[in-house]
């Protein structure tokens, strides 16, 4: 297998897009990717500008057609090993698409698509090309959320009961897109967004993290999909009470009207046995309360097998994975960089003709996103019928 930096392209990611520069940091982070095309901006003149501005010397495109189109002719080594999406969720779709049928692997932002039928397309595509495919739920980043997942799933807190999933923000307390903030202003637009606001763009994060924690599925949902910022078309407020597929109930809210929050992501798992807390703004720790006894906190990279609550054989891989000591906190960076460090591992598997996962063990797979986009749309069709249970869709 080729140990040669794998050739990464960007579609979205200029005039001071966001989330293209912790991507393209994390992309950079190990030596062993690298970016080196982009078409940046739909704007074709606009786009081959950002390119000859961008930090580091890129190939430019006018157009994400123009960067899939050019593959077939470039010799081995310069052709792309995979394109990172970074558009606005109405330009998810197209370029995944179109990515997948020139046999290039993609690894998307969330969410997925802006409805179910979109990304049902793509989870097709997917599976008939047999193509490496990741959606880029940040959180699933951090190695707590690896540890959390282990806890919960080796049964160490008993059978799961409730989980309290959210994501508080307060950026949107004001009608800020009416100043032209770039970031509002197609957050609140219904044709760029997709049917919910806040629930797309962070409600479904609050639904990964319980998803990747506990392994357990919405089955059934009551929602509320609320606008307190008058003049708004979709929610800036999001409510879901849930049953899950082992028969416990959680919450799955959002919120981008509550001041004081900035990216208030936070986990609470009850078990028959304790609770698991998390929150990623201190994303170092995992809280663990049991029955009678002080609470443990255990921190990346402090972690002591067979104290009593941990088994003596928690996974050498899980324990072996922190890059730097405890002390030095990993944040934001370090989470994008272990998700593209682990799609990196499926990609070169997929060219050297290996089996490769993309099973959601890593970061999320396109079933995982297509299951966001079902979430969704449940929510939305609760919340028309004022609140009532509703079940969500089965993926064929």
């Amino acid at each position: 297998m080729s140990n040669r930096p794998l050739n990464v392209g960007l579609v979205g990611g200029g005039k001071g897009a966001f989330i293209v520069h912790p991507h393209q940091k994390a992309i950079h982070f190990d030596g062993t990717r690298r970016v080196i095309a982009g078409a940046l901006f739909p704007d074709p003149k606009i786009a081959l500008e950002e390119a000859a501005q961008w930090p580091y010397p890129i190939r430019g495109y006018g157009s994400y057609d123009d960067m899939i189109g050019a593959q077939a002719g470039l010799p081995a080594g310069e052709k792309l090993d995979y394109i990172l999406i970074v558009t606005p969720n109405f330009v998810h779709f197209d370029p995944a698409m179109k990515a997948l049928d020139a046999g290039i692997p993609v690894f998307c932002e969330k969410p997925l698509t802006v409805n179910l039928e979109e990304a049902e397309a793509i989870v097709r595509k997917v599976r008939e090309k047999q193509i490496p495919f990741g959606v880029a739920h940040t959180y699933l980043g951090h190695w707590t959320s690896r540890f959390s997942r282990y806890i919960v799933r080796a049964g160490l807190l008993g059978e799961v009961r409730w989980v309290d999933a959210y994501y508080l923000q307060g950026w949107l307390a004001t009608k800020l897109e009416d100043t032209g903030q770039q970031q509002a202003s197609w957050r609140v637009d219904p044709k760029k967004a997709g049917g919910s606001g806040c629930g797309g763009d962070i409600g479904t994060h609050a639904l990964m993290q319980l998803r990747y924690v506990t392994g357990l599925d919405v089955t059934e949902l009551s929602a509320h999909l609320e606008v307190f910022v008058k003049g708004r078309a979709i929610d800036d407020h999001f409510t879901t009470y849930c049953r899950l597929s082992n028969g416990a109930r959680a919450l799955v809210r959002a919120s981008q009207i509550s001041i004081g929050h900035l990216n208030d992501l936070g986990l609470e798992v009850n078990g028959t046995q304790g609770t698991l807390r998390w929150r990623q703004e201190e994303p170092e720790a995992v809280t663990i309360s049991l029955m009678g006894q002080p609470d443990r906190v255990y921190y990346r990279g402090a972690v002591s097998p067979g104290d009593g609550f941990l088994p003596k054989d928690v996974p050498a891989d899980l324990m072996a994975e922190p890059t730097i000591p405890a002390g030095h906190p990993e944040a934001f960076h370090d989470a994008f960089a272990r998700l593209h460090r682990c799609f990196e591992a499926d990609v070169r598997n997929f060219q050297a003709g290996k089996p490769f996962q993309c099973d959601g063990s890593k970061y999320a797979s396109v079933e995982d996103g297509w299951m966001g986009m079902a979430f969704i749309k449940t929510a939305i069709e609760s919340h028309a019928r004022q609140g009532a249970w509703t079940r969500m869709p089965m993926l064929g």
